[in-house]
């Protein structure tokens, strides 16, 4: 059996924390055995170490969140990253491509699907194991898990099955997406259960879906025509022409964090960040990433959230309502973590087309950035603590506090921190992106023995 987690939304219910860059799964709100903050990434890639699934699993998102879950969780796990968001099926197509072609998977490999932020008991993950018994002993096309439902909730989907019970699993008759309250009752009554967003398939299953649809089942051919692939959800793509499905329930602890009112029923404490939180103000949870203190007096029942990308101040009833207040929101995202450390934009400016954008940059220490041009951009750095060593054009230098830099567009650079180096940064240009990122080189030994060849020659 391989796993494949679903990384790759930007979950905006959870706003201002979660932007493109950081989605909701990088958030550490939640509490450890040691009580640490860890994101749900972490968790859930523990979990799978717990049952030994760690390292038979890969993770498809997209390339903006690589980094950061390199970062979070380390280099070992295998990472699938699509060229741009298109939707579930085709991330999910492109995963299936590189483990048939790239990592030559038998056809007859099961393929559990997973989203990356279910939170859940070890037991959970336990249960996935079993769905290739099921897709083996049932040869459906698909498996699904189903969660026994607690109430008539009208946030989950529902898979309702038929009422023969074969061993472990059932035959799925139909979904219903987030039903109203009586409705919702009635499918209790029918015994349906919650969609967990968890299935698995034969590998071969989707490779022949794949070339029915006339696209390539080869990773890099599939990679390199990936714009032409349909943007839609694996549901609508799939599931809902699968001739064939069976589902097996789950009557452990499940609850899917994508709100702030179910993501703060979990959280480690109430108050993150700089501020305080009055004792009358009940079930008031605040989270705050600004260096400067929020107080919050005699409110209940509500959410206060303070970040880079914006701040927040809602009632839990009305917080899952944030994306569609939002839609069409579209401002870059304010704070970003990297596997060589973080940055905070301070200010961004469009003047006639010309983008001034400031940063406070911080590179942890032994860390580095890549050798890497920019076209159309200017970028003047001041060094406000700690000391590394730069490379401008093989030109090698070391820096400290109250440095100045300049870096002209079409000079190659990258800068390393012997200490960890804090940089305010200002970029100027027409194209302040990471389109306008040229990267060269990425290994530090590499770049320096480069530098080395060309000053002594």
């Amino acid at each position: 059996m391989r796993i494949i987690l679903l990384s790759g939304g930007s979950g905006k219910r959870l706003w201002p924390l979660s932007n493109d860059a950081r989605s909701k799964q990088f958030l550490k709100v939640l509490s450890n055995e040691e009580n640490q903050l860890e994101s749900m990434v972490q968790r859930v890639y523990k979990q799978l170490k717990n049952v030994q699934l760690h390292d038979r699993t890969s993770i498809a998102t997209s390339k903006t969140q690589v980094e950061m879950i390199h970062n979070q969780i380390g280099n070992q796990i295998n990472v699938i990253a699509e060229p741009s968001r298109r939707d579930t099926f085709p991330a999910i197509a492109l995963a299936a491509s590189y483990l048939y072609s790239e990592q030559k998977i038998s056809e007859d490999e099961v393929i559990a699907v997973l989203p990356v932020d279910p939170y859940v008991e070890d037991s959970f993950f336990e249960k996935v194991k079993e769905l290739e018994a099921i897709i083996s002993e049932s040869n459906a096309d698909l498996a699904l898990i189903g969660i026994e439902p607690t109430y008539p909730s009208e946030k989950y989907g529902y898979i309702v099955p038929e009422q023969d019970i074969q061993k472990d699993y059932r035959c799925v008759s139909r979904f219903t997406e987030k039903p109203n309250e009586s409705v919702a009752k009635e499918l209790l009554e029918q015994k349906a259960l919650w969609n967990s967003g968890v299935f698995a398939f034969r590998l071969g299953y989707i490779i022949s879906l794949l070339k029915a649809k006339g696209y390539s089942s080869n990773y890099q051919e599939l990679m390199n025509t990936y714009e032409k692939l349909e943007k839609i959800s694996f549901d609508y793509a799939v599931v809902e022409n699968a001739s064939n499905i069976v589902v097996t329930s789950y009557n452990g602890f499940w609850k899917d964090l994508g709100t702030w009112n179910t993501l703060t029923e979990e959280m480690a404490i109430a108050k993150i960040g700089e501020g305080r939180v009055s004792d009358s103000s009940e079930n008031t949870h605040m989270i705050n990433e600004l260096g400067i203190p929020v107080s919050v007096l005699g409110i209940k029942d509500a959410v206060v959230a303070a970040s880079p990308d914006g701040i927040l101040v809602a009632s839990k009833e009305e917080s899952p309502k944030i994306k569609e207040l939002m839609a069409g929101h579209n401002a870059i995202p304010m704070y970003e973590e990297r596997h060589w450390g973080s940055y905070k934009v301070l200010d961004y400016s469009n003047f006639s087309n010309h983008q001034v954008i400031t940063r406070h940059v911080k590179i942890d220490t032994g860390k580095h950035l890549s050798y890497q041009y920019h076209k159309y951009r200017k970028e003047n750095w001041t060094v406000i603590e700690g000391e590394g060593i730069l490379i401008i054009e093989e030109n090698i230098q070391v820096i400290r506090q109250g440095d100045v830099i300049q870096i002209n567009e079409n000079q190659k650079h990258a800068v390393k921190a012997i200490k960890e180096l804090q940089i305010i940064e200002v970029q100027q240009g027409v194209n302040l992106n990471e389109e306008d990122v040229n990267r060269l080189e990425k290994n530090w030994e590499a770049i320096e023995d480069m530098c080395f060849s060309k000053t002594t020659n």
